[in-house]
């Protein structure tokens, strides 16, 4: 356990991990606002911090992961300003805001799934802890370091940075650059003592559709507030590991250290990491720009910056050969050249299957060769979760493997036990660590279900037109049981999990 290497975004250095109860680990990592369907670059985010938390348990930790769903507070701005990103598709569809939380959590789940992502400890909602979320901002206020101003509470950063000399450390900005930036871009700013102050209450205008009573107005939280509130409630006041998107360390990141300290004068994590952007053809993706992607548009080749469909493990297997700390550029080649080390990688495994030592086997170089490489593979991922390195070290292995099956290395340089270890560390690295699937299980788990599924409605759809009832009934009934529903519309019948 005491191998393991993290860059730590707050210091700037790599760090020995020490966790803060030994064998235990507390892990907060931002999760999605539920406003729309996932990002890829989310889910190269939620896949990097996957396969932490994989290699974490694998040590032997006993890992606490809180990844928390936004469903409130985060507006159109990362500041204070606009509306809130789910009361707005709220009221352009004509959906309450729960209807619309509900949907893209759904949809978020089902993504994670496909891409073997595993599901966290515990996933708190922001609206289900307005609570504790009023209850810290009294603590800050009660510190001094937060004030009411007609309805709207404001964390006081002037303050905070004279008393504490903290605020700036992750992000790398001082208080001038931050004055600059925000003059005159934030929401009420002649409420504010200072440009820089941040909501974390806000008074609800008499439009707002999500708002709860609270000691200062009926209002709503601030976006900052939900992840401080949610993580110490969950993993105490400091814990081991923030995580999240390299794009949340300011404001986000930075203005939940500054809350944590104003409510109890400490630092929420000890080790910060922070993922890096997915890029798309060298650029970042942007919708308005045509330069983007989605995940289903990746599965089904449906999109003109690629020439065919992509598996789901081929993806996350593409994900990993970048380290989660550096930007990874997704092109057509870049994805058809992972296709390649993905389906090698696995022939590799099933070979390996085949290999039976022999009776007067003697350890040699080879042997010690293996040995090294299997070594080297888990001390890369002891540095700092470095995926790409292990992977070169796994492609290594994957020669002496091809070598031995094809009779071009002697399977009598190596060692039963040997043998056996390279089993079982390949299967460890591959499937429990990389979080990987063979392809028939990564792509036919889907696209199997769903052409299943489209069969099962057309039976359905038939069977209601010849009045046969009892066979429509039956279907329905052995679906429910499957905790599968179907809904009709006018445009047809579709189906999802529950």
């Amino acid at each position: 356990m005491n191998n393991l290497y993290i860059y730590n975004s707050l210091t700037r250095k790599k760090e020995p991990f020490q966790s803060i109860h030994e064998g235990y680990v507390g892990m907060y990592v931002c999760g999605p606002t539920v406003y729309s369907d996932v990002h890829l670059g989310n889910c190269r985010t939620f896949i990097s911090f996957d396969v932490m938390f994989r290699y974490l348990q694998y040590l032997g930790y006993k890992v606490r992961y809180i990844r928390n769903i936004t469903d409130v507070g985060h507006l159109e701005s990362d500041a204070d300003t606009g509306e809130d990103k789910i009361a707005k598709k709220a009221r352009l569809e004509r959906l309450e805001p729960m209807e619309v939380v509900q949907r893209y959590t759904n949809g978020f789940h089902d993504m994670m799934r496909i891409f073997n992502v595993l599901p966290p400890s515990i996933e708190p909602h922001a609206t289900q802890h307005i609570i504790e979320q009023i209850e810290m901002v009294q603590r800050i206020i009660d510190n001094g370091y937060a004030y009411e101003q007609n309805g709207s509470v404001y964390f006081d950063t002037l303050r905070f940075a004279q008393d504490k000399g903290v605020y700036g450390q992750l992000s790398g900005r001082v208080l001038e650059e931050l004055i600059a930036e925000s003059r005159d871009n934030l929401k009420k700013q002649d409420e504010k003592r200072h440009p820089a102050d941040f909501a974390l209450w806000m008074k609800a205008s008499p439009e707002h559709l999500m708002r709860w009573n609270s000691p200062w107005s009926v209002g709503f939280p601030g976006w900052h507030l939900e992840c401080s509130a949610m993580s110490t409630k969950y993993l105490g006041e400091t814990f081991d590991i923030h995580g999240g998107g390299n794009d949340l360390k300011f404001p986000h990141h930075e203005n939940e250290i500054a809350q944590n300290y104003g409510a109890c004068n400490c630092t929420p994590a000890r080790y910060w990491i922070h993922a890096n952007m997915l890029l798309l053809n060298g650029k970042k993706m942007s919708k308005s720009d045509g330069n983007s992607i989605s995940p289903e548009q990746l599965f089904t080749g449906n999109s003109p910056h690629i020439s065919k469909a992509y598996n789901p493990m081929m993806v996350r297997f593409f994900m990993l050969q970048a380290h989660y700390g550096s930007p990874l550029d997704l092109t057509d080649e870049a994805l058809q050249s992972a296709e390649k080390g993905y389906r090698r990688l696995m022939e590799a495994w099933k070979t390996l299957q085949t290999l039976q030592p022999v009776a007067d086997a003697r350890a040699g170089a080879l042997d010690e060769a293996i040995n090294r490489l299997i070594d080297e593979a888990f001390q890369d991922m002891n540095d700092d979760f470095n995926t790409p390195k292990a992977l070169s070290r796994m492609f290594e292995l994957c020669s002496r493997i091809n070598g031995l099956k094809g009779g071009q290395l002697p399977i009598a340089e190596v060692s039963e036990n040997t043998l056996n270890r390279l089993k079982q560390g390949m299967y460890d690295l591959i499937f429990t660590i990389f979080g990987l699937q063979e392809e028939a299980s990564a792509n036919g788990d889907y696209q199997v279900l769903d052409g299943l599924m489209q069969l099962i409605i057309e039976m359905r759809h038939d069977a209601r037109a010849r009045k046969d009832w009892a066979a429509s009934d039956r279907i329905r009934d052995v679906l429910k049981e499957l905790r599968i529903q179907l809904k009709d519309s006018k445009e047809g019948t579709t189906w999802s999990k529950e």
